[in-house]
Formats: structure tokens, C-alpha cells, sequence
């Protein structure tokens, strides 16, 4: 039965996934008759998506019908579940439903089980910002997809660049695969540099400045950054990845480990070669400062969940952090 069940926090992936079903599932020509968007803040919104479903498609194609951000996988009433369990296994073929949510459908829930029975359950997580080997591969993937040619180093780059943030990582490769038109040969990292917005970069250059107890600086790279539109919490999530990297290595190091392969498994980065540099970063810092530098961080990062004003906020904390490593 045509049942689909997309969730995760990557809403850019989330949102392309179900333009592809669409065109998929709808005749262009019949798509005003038979598409509809229910929202699941509507009164009986999962009732409604359901009877629409069993309408059957006016014209040519299928009928698609997309339950937006519902929470039927974290709470669903008796009554509900009654009614799904009631349809659910008589949708007609020419009927697709589609739900959306953000959250991660909870196992225990009967209503997750009947889905996982009924549907196609997709997830669109995003990546951890400091499971650097996985972007890398995910940017790898999106590039060669999108027709792009980029020498190593270069990949690693634009990896650095965008993160895990699948929505800059498109805009920065249709601007790369513009550059590229007609040109056989793999974009250089100097090109790269030159073409893709470095936001990330600047958040790394933050980290730098705070372990050199350079407040003033950490200051302007703050206010940079939300100048540029930069998302307060990913700038918060790029410096927690970045402090528990040094952290690992900074562990592993006093420990003795000399194989960087080693290290670099523990500390999660994805070149081995790249342990020496981090090394010489922080080989004037102890395990003390780094590792009193994560609870700040995730203080931070409450703090801006619950509201707080991102550069007055990011600035305390930044001075904060600087004074550790006075």
C-alpha cells in the first residue's frame, strides 16, 4: 500500500525527497484535483488526510496526500489509532499518503509499530557536525550527482565549508557546477576557496581565536558571522565539534598514542593526516582548559534554544571561554 513516512530534522533533504514523490505519484495536468497539504495543526487532521485518501484521483495520475509535521508518532489517541487501523490496510492503490514529521517516531508507540508495518519510513537526519568523514562522504555523493569534479583536498574543503547543512551544500554546487560548465578537469582547492561561502571556515577561525585567548578577536568573528546570516546554534554546534576533536586528540596524545590512525578513529576526523596539525594547535593547551570548554558550550547552546539573543549571548560566552585559556 502507498504509505510513506518521512521524519528528521534535515528539512532541505526532507522537502526534495517529497517534490520527488510528487512528480512521481501526480499527472501535472490533473495535480490541482488531486494534491492536497493538510496540516496537523487542523482539527482531525490525520481524519481528514485519511478520508482524502480513500477519495478516489480525479483524471489522469494518482492522488497524493501530505500530512504536514504530524506528531502521530510520539502521541496518538485510541480513537485515532481505531481509525488507522481501520483504513490504513484498505487505502486504494491510486492513493499515496504521505506523512511528515520532524521527530523520530518513538518505537513503543502501537501507532509507530502499525506504520512500520504499513509504510515506507525514511529517515533525513542530519549529520553530527563533528562526523567530519560523513560529510565528506555525503558532499562526495552530492557532488558527483551533481556533475562536479573536485580534487581531494578541495572536497575536503567545501565539506568544511557547509557542514551538515545539505541546503548550502546544493547552493554551493550549482554555483561550482556553473564554474565548471564544460571543463574536464577537477576544480583545485584554491578555486573552491575562491566560490564557496566559508562560514564554517570562520566559525573554526572563532575556535582558534578562543584557545589563544584572543577575545577581541573572537568578538568581531562572532559579530561576522551573524552579519552573514549565520545560524547562532550552528556556529555553537561547529565549535562543540571542533572543541571535542581537540579534546580527543589532546586525550590520546598524553596517553602516548603515536599511530594517527589511532587517533583519528578515536577523535572521528577523517584524514589521518590532519592529527599532526591539530596537535601543533593545541599543544600549548592542557586536558583542563578543553575539557572545562564543553560544558560552556552546551550552555550556550540551551541558552540560545531557549531564546536568548544570539550575538549578545555568543559574545558572553565567547569572552567567557577566552578566560580559560589566558
Amino acid at each position: 500500500m502507498p504509505i510513506y513516512l518521512y521524519w528528521g530534522e534535515d528539512d532541505f533533504a526532507l522537502q526534495n525527497a517529497v517534490v520527488k514523490l510528487r512528480k512521481s505519484v501526480l499527472d501535472p495536468h490533473w495535480a490541482s484535483f488531486n494534491y492536497d497539504k493538510i496540516s496537523a495543526d487542523q482539527p482531525d487532521a490525520i481524519l481528514q488526510a485519511l478520508n482524502q485518501a480513500m477519495t478516489p484521483p480525479f483524471g489522469m495520475g494518482q492522488r497524493l496526500v501530505w500530512l504536514i509535521d504530524t506528531n502521530i508518532g510520539q502521541h496518538c489517541p485510541e480513537q485515532v489509532l481505531a481509525e488507522l487501523e481501520r483504513t490504513l490496510p484498505f487505502l486504494p492503490e491510486t492513493s499515496v499518503l504521505l506523512l511528515t514529521s520532524r521527530n523520530k517516531p518513538d518505537e513503543r508507540l502501537k501507532a509507530t509499530k502499525l506504520l512500520k508495518k504499513s509504510a515506507q519510513i525514511c529517515e533525513f537526519a542530519l549529520i553530527p557536525p563533528w562526523k567530519t568523514d560523513q560529510i565528506i562522504q555525503r558532499v562526495k555523493q552530492a557532488a558527483q550527482e551533481a556533475g562536479v569534479k573536485l580534487m581531494p583536498d578541495a572536497m575536503e574543503l567545501l565539506a568544511q565549508s557547509v557542514g551538515n547543512d545539505t541546503r548550502l551544500l546544493n547552493s554551493e554546487l550549482k554555483k561550482l557546477q556553473l564554474y565548471s560548465w564544460n571543463q574536464p578537469k577537477a576544480l583545485e582547492v584554491e578555486t573552491v576557496a575562491k566560490l564557496v561561502t566559508a562560514n564554517t571556515q570562520n566559525s573554526l577561525q572563532l575556535a582558534g581565536a578562543i584557545i589563544q585567548g584572543d577575545a577581541a578577536k573572537a568578538l568581531v568573528l562572532v559579530a561576522d558571522l551573524i552579519n552573514r546570516n549565520e545560524p547562532a546554534l550552528r556556529i555553537v554546534a561547529t565549535l562543540i565539534g571542533q572543541f571535542r576533536t581537540w579534546l580527543w586528540v589532546k586525550l590520546m596524545t598524553q596517553e602516548g598514542v603515536r599511530d594517527e590512525k589511532e587517533i583519528a578513529k578515536a577523535a572521528e576526523v577523517a584524514n589521518p593526516k590532519r592529527i599532526y596539525f591539530l596537535q601543533q594547535e593545541i599543544r600549548s593547551l592542557n586536558v583542563t582548559q578543553l575539557s572545562e570548554s564543553l560544558p560552556i558550550l552546551l550552555d550556550l547552546e540551551v541558552s540560545l534554544k531557549q531564546g536568548a539573543e544570539p550575538i549578545a549571548t555568543l559574545q558572553t560566552k565567547a569572552i567567557e571561554l577566552c578566560q580559560l585559556y589566558k
